[in-house]
């Protein structure tokens, strides 16, 4: 078992920046592929951002790409989302997810998710 507590949301103006945590427990960090996926109201949840197990590889849905970007600390058990450039459309729940396998972009292939974290962007 893997818990997830996401840390760092808020209400930010377009333009601005926030940086998400994501602090892990239970088992190994380093042995789960993470990533992060935002749902917006009336909208399905999507794929945000994916690390690799110790980092080497990330992954961005192109409308986020150059403006956020995904890190861990494996010797914090923590992984994080630095969002630049904020936009209205970003808002949503962000989620950190942490898999053992599978698709880097699809839900369906994470195994332990957070609680969720609201992201705000006035206009």
């Amino acid at each position: 078992q893997v818990q997830l507590v996401e840390s760092g949301g808020g209400l930010v103006q377009a333009g601005g920046s926030l940086r998400l945590s994501c602090a892990a427990s239970g088992r190994t960090f380093s042995y789960f592929y993470m990533g992060w996926f935002r749902q917006a109201p009336g909208k399905e949840r999507e794929f945000v951002a994916g690390i690799s197990r110790f980092g080497s590889g990330t992954y961005y849905v192109d409308s986020v790409k150059d403006r956020f970007t995904i890190s861990r600390d494996n010797a914090k058990n923590t992984v994080y989302l630095r969002m630049n450039s904020l936009l209205p459309e970003d808002t949503a729940v962000y989620y950190c997810a942490a898999r053992e396998s599978g698709s880097y972009s699809e839900a369906a292939s994470y195994d332990y998710w957070g609680q969720g974290t609201q992201v705000t962007v006035s206009s």
